[in-house]
This record gives C-alpha cells, structure tokens and sequence, in this order.
C-alpha cells in the first residue's frame, strides 16, 4: 500500500497540465504532515542521493518512466537551485610552464557546440596529472543554482634534459674518461640558473651527485635538489695522438675493473 505522500506527489505529477489544480496539491502536499518522515522534502533528498533514474524506478516501477521523468523534472526543477554540471579538458605543458608558472590558452567546445577559448593559468611547482580549478566556468546552473567548475588536466611533456621526482629535478651529467679519473669542475646548466659542480678524482658511472636548492618546486614553494647522473662517454673516434696515448696508458696501467 503506497504511503499518504506518495499517492499526493503522485496525483501533482499526474495534473501538471491543469495549473489550479497543480496549485491545489501543491498547498496540500506541503502541508501535509506525513508519516515516518514521509515529506517532499525528503523524497527531494533521496532524489538526490539516487539520482533521477534510481528514484523514479523505486517509486514509480517501470511503467511510463518517460513520462514520469518528463514529469518529474518539471516539478522538481521549478523551485530546486540546481548546480551547473563540472567541465573536464586536458592541456600540455612545458616544465618550464610548470617552474615559472605561465598562461595558457585552451580552446574547447561550449554547449552550444561553437569553439570557446579560456586563459589558463598554470601555478607553479604543480606536478604531472594534477588538475586546475576554475571556479564556475562550467555548465550553468538553472533556477539560481551556481555555474559548474572546470578541472583542466596537466599533461606535463618530455624534457630533453631533465625528469622530475617529487620536488627534485634528475638529469645526465656526462663526462670524460680524463676527467672522471683527474676529477675537475663542471659548469652545469640548471632549470634557472648555471650550477658550478666539483667532479673528484676516481669518480665512476652511476654515481650520482647532489646539489641543494636547484631542483624542482614542492607544494609549498620550498626548491628541492638537483641530481646528476654520472657517465663516463668515451670519444667514438680518435686522433693518431689520442690513440698513441691510449696505447701509453694500455702498456703501463695495472687497473683492471673485472678483477673489482
């Protein structure tokens, strides 16, 4: 047996043609005081909490649901403050875009399926796949109800020299053999800023070496580190003196890495 309430909502969804006698159940409908917490106002909230579908199925059974849907959002929608729908797109990014912060045009389809164009404004230190809101520049809202959001995807693109982990910034230093073994100073060309870096005698491949303050940003603005990735590149061609002092060094070093 359908409860008092319902059998009023019903009867206002069947009548929405008729204006006086929507009127008549609409007066009598709110203030009807119904049982177990049966009221308009709390069929509203289990609408939302279902969402259309769900709650027309639960108290209106699979019988003329197009009606009923048509119907229902007619009455619901006449005095409920509905928010706009959220919009989602994606844009690429340079690292630098993301270290500097930067803005960036994005072009997207409105609902009107013309092309609309909206200034994104890239923060920084924000990190890959993270997403940007701009407050109510989503769907509108209908009956009074606030614009949607949109959340702009940030697609971070492959740098030729430096990745990102975290808040540090990872990158190749390639050296030469002389100068893994020798050790010297390397003048390093950082994200912002050149970067002296003292390579010491008997450095190997691998190693990888730590500069403080020159990497990427963290969520709160602090710099992480920079970190350099040591290789030792030997040189495809020689000179006839090159080769002669290769050969030198051939007869005279002792130094055998596969004993080590």
């Amino acid at each position: 047996m359908q409860p008092k309430g319902l059998k009023i909502l019903m009867k206002r969804i069947k009548c929405f043609g008729d204006e006086a006698t929507r009127r008549k159940y609409d007066r009598t409908c709110f203030a009807y005081k119904f049982k177990d917490d049966f009221s308009v106002e709390s069929m509203k909230n289990k609408f939302n909490k279902l969402g259309k579908n769900d709650f027309v199925k639960m108290f209106f059974g699979g019988k003329n649901q197009k009606t009923v849907f048509t119907n229902f959002d007619k009455y619901y929608n006449d005095d409920i403050e509905i928010m706009g729908q959220d919009l989602e797109s994606e844009i690429n990014i340079t690292l630098e875009d993301a270290f500097f912060g930067n803005e960036k045009k994005l072009a997207y389809k409105g609902e009107n399926g013309k092309l609309k164009t909206i200034v994104v404004k890239i923060p920084r230190g924000i990190q890959n796949g993270e997403k940007i809101r701009i407050s109510e520049q989503g769907k509108p809202g209908k009956n009074g109800g606030k614009n949607g959001d949109f959340y702009i995807r940030v697609n971070m693109l492959k740098h030729d020299i430096f990745s990102i982990s975290g808040s540090d910034l990872i990158m190749d230093l390639p050296i030469t053999p002389w100068e893994a073994v020798l050790g010297c100073n390397v003048e390093v060309k950082g994200i912002d800023s050149n970067v002296l870096i003292n390579i010491l005698p008997g450095t190997q491949t691998g190693e990888v070496l730590r500069v403080a303050n020159a990497g990427y940003l963290s969520g709160n603005g602090n710099r992480g580190d920079l970190l350099l990735a040591i290789k030792i590149m030997t040189p495809g061609k020689l000179t006839s003196d090159e080769k002669d002092l290769f050969l030198k060094l051939k007869n005279v070093s002792t130094f055998n890495p596969r004993i080590h």
